[in-house]
C-alpha cells in the first residue's frame, strides 16, 4: 500500500471470527517473517484495524493515524524523511485460535509533498504584460554566462559583444520587444501605403503596442445560452453544491455509488455508477459459480450539501423462486452445493432539489443452488419529496416511456395493470411473459395459441377472450402519472366493447376446422392531451382508454397429409396513442374568407413590410431612433431628388 488508507474484504460469515492486526518485523539473519499468531489486537504501532460485519462479506480496512508532514525545524510527530512509512502488516481472522485467513500488507508511504509553512524566500515578481513585457530578452537563455550573439543578455560585457556585435539577434527574439507596428503614422515598413494612410494612421507612441497584450479593461458577461457539450468527470469527487440530474453519485469513500446496469452490448455491468434522477429497471443472468456480490449496504452516500446519509435497508426472503429461477440443471439433493444470494434490489432515493434526503433499500434473498441459473433485478427510483409537508409525490403528468398506470377502483386490492405480451422462446401463448404498456409508446405484440381440428368454437372464443383480458387487469386508467387511489376523479373509466358472438354452430359437420368470429385481435387506444406545463415541462394527461377486439376466421391449416392435428391460431394486442387538442378548435364558419393576398408569410411580395424600421414591428432599436433615421433618409432621397433635376442645374448656374 502507498496510502494512509486501505480496504479488503473477508468472504464468510463472520460470527465467531476475531481480526486482529499485527506487526511483521522481518528475521535478520533469515530475511524471513516471523510466524503469526492470533493474540493480537485491532491496534498495533500507529495501525488501527476496523471491521464492518455484513451478511457473507466484511469489510476490513487498516489506517494510519500518524501525521505525513515533513518535519519542519524544531518540530516533532512528523516525518524527517521522504520515505516516511516502510513496515510489513499482517492481518488475521481467527476462530478459536485457528487462522482462518491471512493477509500481508508491505507498506511504503512517502510524507505528504504540499508545504503549509511560512516561505522566507523572496518571491518572483511578474511584470503586467499590459504595461512591461514579460521576458524584454528572449535569446538569453543560459544563467551566469553570455549566449552568442545575444546583444540583450547583460552578462556580456563589451569585450564579448565585439565578437558578434555585427550578428546579433533581431526581431523580438533578440530584445526588440516594442517594434513599431505597421498602423504608426512613423513607420516606413509598409512596401505600399496607400494614399488614405495619412487621414487613418495611428499617432502613438511605442509604450502603447499591440505586442503587450491588451488595451481595454472591460468587464465580460457569461452568456446565458446553454452549452452543447457535456464537462466529462474524469474522476468522482465530493459534491458541495447539489446534484444536477445525470451527476453520478458519491460515497462516503469519495468513490461511485454503484448498481449493476446493462451496457449498450447487453451484458450487465457491476460496477455501473447510479446516475441522479435516472430510474432504471434491469434483469441480469447469473448462476452460483460467477455470482458477485455488490456494494455494501452500510455505504454511506453523499447528500450533494458535504454531509452524508445512511441507507434504510429492509431484507425479505423469496419463498417463491420460480419467478427468479429460470432454469435447473438437475434435482436438488444432499451433495448439491446451495448459498443464500441477492435476488433482487429496489432503491427508492428520495430528493429536493438537488440534495438527496432519504434512502430507502429492499433488498429481496434466497437460496440459489449450483446448476441454476438465477435472473437478478435491480430497480432504481428517484422520487421528490414536497417541501411544505413532505408528502412524495411525482411528474403530475405523464412522461414518455413510462408505465401507464391502472386500478382496480372498486376492489379491495386497487392496484391493477395494463400489460401487452412479451413472447420467448417457440413464441406460444402459455410460455408469454407481459410487459406493461408504455405511456406515447405504440406498441404491437402476439403470440401463438395451440389450437386442434375437433376445437368446439364457443370454447375457442372463451378461451381467446380470457387470453386478451389477463393483459387488462384494471377498471380505471389514471389521468396523470401521480393519479392517487383514494379520489376517484383522478381515474378514467376503461371503455369495453364486447366483441361479436355468432350463435351459429359451426364446430360440426361439413364445417369441421372452421371457426367464424374469433376475437383474435386486441385493440387499445388510449387518447390523451397536452394540458399544460410545468416549469416548461408539457404536463400530458389521458382523457379516454378504449378496448375493441378485431374478429378473424379460424380455419385449421393442413400439413403434409394432414398429420397434424394441432393448428396455430395468432392472437395480437395493439396500443396507440391519439393526442387531441385540450380545448376544442374554433370552429370555422360558412362564410370564411381567407386574405391570402395580405399574408406575407404566403406572397413573395409583402407591401405592408416597404416601411417595416417605421412600424411597431421592428424592435431592432428605439422607435425614436429609427423615426430619426427614417427622416433623414426620407430628406437625402428628396434633395438627391432635386438636385437631379435639370432645372436645378439652370437655377445654379445663374
Amino acid at each position: 500500500m502507498s496510502g494512509p488508507r486501505v480496504n479488503s474484504f473477508f468472504l464468510g460469515n463472520p460470527s465467531g471470527v476475531n481480526f486482529s492486526i499485527i506487526l511483521s518485523p522481518r528475521d535478520e539473519g533469515t530475511g524471513k517473517l516471523q510466524p503469526a499468531n492470533c493474540s493480537g489486537s485491532k491496534r498495533a504501532g500507529d495501525w488501527n484495524l476496523d471491521v464492518t460485519p455484513g451478511m457473507n462479506t466484511s469489510k476490513v480496512t487498516v489506517s494510519l493515524t500518524r501525521s505525513l508532514e515533513l518535519c519542519l525545524p524544531n518540530a516533532t510527530d512528523c516525518c524527517p524523511f521522504p520515505l516516511c512509512v516502510v513496515e510489513t502488516l499482517q492481518v488475521l481472522a481467527c476462530h478459536d485460535s485457528v487462522i482462518l485467513a491471512q493477509l500481508l500488507i508491505q507498506a511504503e508511504i512517502f510524507a505528504n509533498s504540499s508545504f503549509t509553512g511560512n516561505v522566507s524566500e523572496n518571491a518572483t515578481i511578474i511584470p503586467n504584460q499590459a504595461f512591461q513585457p514579460l521576458g524584454s530578452c528572449p535569446c538569453n537563455l543560459t544563467a551566469g554566462a553570455c549566449d552568442v550573439r545575444c546583444c540583450c543578455d547583460l552578462e556580456c560585457t563589451p569585450d564579448l559583444k565585439q565578437l558578434f556585435n555585427g550578428s546579433c539577434y533581431t526581431g523580438v527574439f533578440g530584445g526588440d520587444v516594442n517594434p513599431p507596428f505597421d498602423q504608426l503614422c512613423s513607420s516606413q515598413s509598409m512596401e505600399y501605403t496607400p494614399e488614405w494612410f495619412p487621414f487613418l494612421c495611428v499617432q502613438s507612441s511605442l509604450d502603447n503596442t499591440p505586442f503587450l497584450g491588451y488595451f481595454y479593461h472591460g468587464s465580460t458577461s457569461t452568456p446565458k445560452a446553454p452549452s452543447f457539450t457535456i464537462p466529462l468527470q474524469t474522476s468522482p469527487g465530493k459534491l458541495f453544491t447539489g446534484y444536477r440530474q445525470g451527476d453520478p453519485i458519491i460515497t462516503e469513500e469519495n468513490e461511485y455509488f454503484t448498481v449493476p446496469q446493462r451496457s449498450l452490448a447487453g451484458q450487465c455491468v457491476g460496477n455501473a455508477p447510479v446516475a441522479y434522477l435516472q430510474d432504471f429497471d434491469v434483469k441480469c443472468l447469473t448462476n452460483l459459480a460467477s455470482y458477485k456480490e455488490g456494494l455494501p449496504h452500510d455505504v454511506r452516500i453523499n447528500s450533494g450539501t458535504a454531509d452524508f446519509i445512511q441507507q434504510n435497508v429492509i431484507y425479505r426472503t423469496i419463498v417463491d423462486r420460480s419467478r427468479f429461477i429460470t432454469e435447473s440443471g438437475s434435482l436438488h439433493t444432499a451433495e448439491v452445493l446451495c448459498q443464500n444470494v441477492t435476488f433482487a434490489e429496489h432503491y427508492t432515493f428520495i430528493w429536493k432539489e438537488e440534495n438527496i434526503e432519504h434512502v430507502n433499500v429492499t433488498v429481496f434473498l434466497g437460496s440459489l443452488c449450483d446448476g441454476e441459473i438465477l435472473t437478478q433485478r435491480f430497480t432504481v427510483e428517484f422520487l421528490s419529496v414536497k417541501g411544505t409537508n413532505g408528502e412524495l409525490f411525482e411528474n403530475p403528468g405523464y412522461e414518455v416511456g413510462k408505465p401507464v398506470r391502472a386500478a382496480n377502483i372498486n376492489a379491495s386490492d386497487p392496484l391493477g395493470s395494463l400489460n401487452i405480451w412479451q413472447p420467448a422462446g417457440r413464441g406460444l401463448c402459455a410460455s408469454a411473459a407481459h410487459t406493461p404498456v408504455l405511456f406515447g409508446v405504440d406498441s404491437y405484440s402476439g403470440c401463438i395459441l395451440e389450437v386442434g381440428i375437433n376445437e368446439d368454437c364457443s370454447l375457442l372464443r372463451g378461451n381467446v377472450t380470457e387470453k386478451l383480458n389477463s393483459l387488462i387487469q384494471a377498471t380505471h386508467i389514471g389521468k396523470r402519472g401521480n393519479s392517487s387511489y383514494s379520489d376517484p376523479n383522478d381515474w378514467v373509466e376503461i371503455i369495453r366493447i364486447d366483441p361479436f358472438n355468432s350463435d351459429t354452430n359451426v364446430s360440426t359437420g361439413s364445417l369441421k376446422g372452421i371457426c367464424p368470429d374469433i376475437p383474435a385481435n386486441l385493440n387499445i387506444h388510449i387518447i390523451f392531451a397536452k394540458v399544460g406545463a410545468v416549469e416548461g415541462i408539457p404536463q400530458e394527461h389521458i382523457l379516454a382508454v378504449q378496448i375493441s377486439y378485431s374478429t378473424v376466421t379460424w380455419q385449421f391449416q393442413c400439413g403434409l397429409g394432414c398429420r397434424n392435428s394441432l393448428s396455430f391460431l395468432p392472437i395480437t394486442a395493439s396500443v396507440q396513442f391519439i393526442k387531441v387538442p385540450a380545448q376544442p378548435p374554433i370552429p370555422v364558419t360558412r362564410y370564411h374568407r381567407i386574405y391570402e393576398e395580405f399574408d406575407c408569410d404566403r406572397n413573395e411580395l409583402c407591401w405592408q413590410q416597404l416601411l417595416y424600421p417605421l412600424t411597431q414591428f421592428y424592435t431592432g432599436e428605439p422607435y425614436s431612433q429609427s423615426l430619426a433615421k427614417g427622416l433623414l433618409l426620407a430628406f437625402l432621397v428628396s434633395l438627391a431628388a432635386i438636385v437631379s433635376n435639370p432645372w436645378f442645374s439652370k437655377l445654379w448656374n445663374r
